[in-house]
């Protein structure tokens, strides 16, 4: 593509969460060697997946079910919005689900979407690639917070580069079904506590639907710098802990699938603020979605890079014409003699 021209194309991203499902859908806007990325379209429907699986293991009929259908909803939806290039990935409870590859299976056959099983360290990179790009200041120590429904992840960022990613399964829905084991709560701990040896006082990058809750109900805020102090989190994660699921639906105006997971996110946040010596918690408005699309674009764009390379240069087309010059050539001398005699 030429650099003066303008390329629109729209990109989507499926996640298939612990607690909900989500499309998204960009448009990517090309011009002047630029890309330009600009929400179109975004929705979150809380199939609550993970309620099936830490308790019984595996995802119910009627989920599934559920499943199937919403996927030939995004489906319909990719198609009238033109999407061109989409990536379906699920996490935590798809990965732990007993019949998570069957499911995945039935639902390409019946809608053509494929979906990928990805593990905890590749969601910690996506998280990470997408953020890392919208941070103005790298400098420092953070730990960016993916806190899900059946699995958080960590990465550890010092002076802007990556040293570490982690996963761990304790996730919202996963404490609500008490299926955390303590040892893995004692690796997150013992993990947590010797980086912050090596990397004192870090900020954490928090992400997922529940800091961006909590972010919201905070009153004091640095809304330039989206971030909250550890202290003001703190007061609300209290204030929401006393009140019943039903009293936080009234009082702050939750929705149902979001008043019982709330509690236990600030837990975790908490839990790794208190052991790194956090004093901030920046919360930026993205998340799993739209690191698949920045990753998907990037790889399309390393595609087109490779196919460029290839292309033929200048000198590659003077040598290629005159290999079929000499060809030719040489095909004239190669034709062989009518030596017949010719009729009178």
């Amino acid at each position: 593509m030429n650099e003066n021209e303008t390329r629109k194309t729209n990109y989507a991203a499926i996640d298939i969460g612990s607690n909900a499902v989500r499309l998204l859908i960009k448009e990517i806007k090309e011009e002047q060697g630029k890309a330009h990325f600009s929400k179109v379209l975004m929705l979150r429907v809380p199939l609550r997946l993970g309620f099936d699986v830490f308790d019984i293991g595996k995802i119910s009929e009627k989920k599934e079910k559920n499943m199937i259908r919403l996927m030939k909803a995004f489906r319909h939806l990719m198609k009238i919005y033109d999407v061109k290039h989409c990536r379906a990935c699920a996490t935590s409870a798809m990965r732990d689900a007993k019949n998570g590859m069957d499911i995945i299976k039935q639902i390409e056959k019946k809608t053509g979407v494929h979906i990928d099983i990805i593990d905890g360290q590749e969601e910690a990179k996506i998280v990470y690639n997408n953020h890392i790009e919208y941070m103005k200041d790298r400098t420092g120590n953070y730990m960016y917070v993916d806190v899900g429904g059946g699995s958080t992840e960590i990465n550890l960022l010092s002076q802007g580069e990556l040293v570490c990613s982690r996963s761990y399964n304790i996730g919202t829905v996963r404490i609500l079904n008490n299926a955390v084991k303590e040892s893995e709560w004692e690796r997150m701990k013992n993990d947590l506590t010797e980086l912050a040896q090596s990397y004192p006082k870090a900020n954490i990058i928090g992400s997922g639907g529940n800091i961006n809750k909590l972010y919201r109900l905070v009153e004091k805020k640095d809304k330039k710098q989206l971030r909250i102090t550890v202290n003001s989190l703190n007061e609300i994660h209290q204030k929401l802990k006393a009140l019943t699921v039903e009293e936080r639906i009234k009082q702050y105006d939750l929705k149902s699938d979001r008043a019982d997971v709330i509690v236990p996110a600030g837990d975790i946040f908490l839990t790794i603020a208190g052991i790194l010596g956090s004093e901030y918690i920046y919360v930026p408005v993205i998340g799993l979605s739209d690191g698949i699309i920045d990753d998907l674009y990037l790889r399309n764009q390393e595609k087109l890079k490779v196919s460029y390379e290839q292309e033929e240069t200048p000198e590659s087309k003077t040598n290629k014409k005159d290999k079929k010059k000499s060809e030719k050539d040489k095909g004239k001398k190669a034709k062989p003699i009518d030596t017949t005699t010719e009729k009178q």
